[in-house]
């Protein structure tokens, strides 16, 4: 869908962010009370550092290549692949050059965003 008139609309993710020299960039591509949809673009080696948040993600990997690490353990990342983040568990987000994922946040029942 698109933000801007609310109406579908087929859109490429790779082509919807671009990069930008040393920033993390992002784009909201949805959000309601269940959850959101963000799109990240991460030049070079700009990255996430380890944090926690209170409800399960999913990181599906758009453009280029990440070492992700959840709960101390370290996944690599390509175009298509995905990988679960779940609530609690600290994660980080290493880019290997430009990397671009879509990230998928789902609230629990009863939780609250900023939570």
């Amino acid at each position: 869908m698109s933000a801007e008139s609310g109406a579908p609309e087929v859109r490429n993710l790779k082509q919807m962010l671009q990069y930008q020299e040393k920033a993390v960039v992002s784009r909201m591509l949805l959000k309601n009370p269940s959850g959101n949809v963000t799109l990240f673009a991460f030049d070079g080696n700009e990255g996430l550092s380890e944090h926690t948040v209170s409800h399960d993600a999913l990181v599906i990997a758009v453009d280029g290549r990440a070492e992700i690490s959840v709960g101390g353990a370290s996944h690599a990342l390509t175009e298509g692949d995905s990988l679960l983040l779940p609530a609690n568990v600290p994660h980080a987000v290493n880019p290997i050059g430009g990397f671009k994922m879509l990230l998928i946040m789902i609230r629990g029942v009863g939780q609250q965003e900023g939570a």
